[in-house]
């Protein structure tokens, strides 16, 4: 975790993204400067351009404007040396079905150029921190969701990655892998790493995330620790939902909902 003292070393650096598809703009303008050792909450209603964003961080789509910096290596310009750099752990987990869970290990091990005893120690890690170790034989296509999840995870920390990008981490984990998880971000941060994390779980954003940005229309609408973000919001000692609610328009919708709900409760 970052201290006051500390002089922050940009870890991600997003400059002027722009996200189109036709006349349609996903990410309007993105700039976010990211820095090593904290976890970096990113939020915003369904619609914001959150995923995509996620996406383009991860290599996966490239921005139609800007550029994505990594540990300052250009994402776009030499984008092996920026992904060696970085875990992607996506909000749904797609892998091999007919692999079992050591052998999708050693697969993305390789594509990192890690093999032989020194992957497998770190693999067997993995999975014994997921309580997946008896199941390291056993074909994907025999994993529950929730255990896909938590094989997807370890494979985003085989390598050893300076930055963790996650997309909605908790869907699918039991509430002791969640705990799990969570601990596994916060002590990865605590060591200089990095997690640009997206996340519908505002409880969790608050109490993990160092620093967070809140997305709307594809633009960040306000940034900064839990702290400034009450004070830029003029919520007090408000939790984060109150302030997603009160910078995003969501409390107008509340006060619809509570307008609606009147006339029925009073029939009741």
């Amino acid at each position: 975790m970052l201290t006051d003292h500390a002089t922050p070393q940009s870890m991600l650096r997003l400059e002027g993204i722009r996200k189109r598809y036709g006349s349609f703009t996903a990410v309007d303008g993105l700039d976010l400067d990211v820095h090593a050792g904290e976890i970096f909450g990113f939020l915003g209603p369904n619609g914001a351009g959150k995923t995509t964003t996620i996406r383009m961080v991860a290599g996966v789509l490239q921005p139609t404007e800007g550029r994505i910096l990594v540990d300052g290596e250009d994402l776009h310009r030499d984008p092996e040396r920026a992904k060696r750099r970085v875990g992607y752990i996506p909000d749904r987990p797609f892998l091999y079905p007919k692999l079992s869970g050591g052998e999708f290990l050693r697969f993305v091990g390789g594509l990192w150029g890690y093999e032989g005893d020194e992957l497998e120690a770190r693999a067997d890690r993995l999975l014994e921190l997921f309580s997946l170790s008896r199941w390291k034989d056993e074909l994907v296509e025999s994993y529950s969701h929730g255990m896909r999840q938590k094989l997807l995870i370890s494979s985003a920390f085989l390598h050893e990655p300076g930055l963790i990008v996650v997309d909605e981490p908790m869907v699918g984990l039991d509430p002791r892998s969640a705990r799990i998880l969570k601990d596994l971000l916060r002590a990865f941060a605590d060591d200089g790493g990095t997690v640009f994390l997206s996340t519908h779980t505002l409880e969790v954003a608050e109490a993990l995330c160092d620093r967070i940005a809140i997305l709307q229309g594809g633009q960040v609408i306000a940034r900064g620790t839990m702290d400034e973000l009450r004070r830029e919001a003029s919520a007090g000692g408000a939790h984060l939902e109150d302030i997603f609610l009160k910078v995003t328009g969501g409390d107008a919708v509340a006060d619809v909902v509570a307008a609606l709900g009147g006339p029925v409760a009073a029939g009741v």
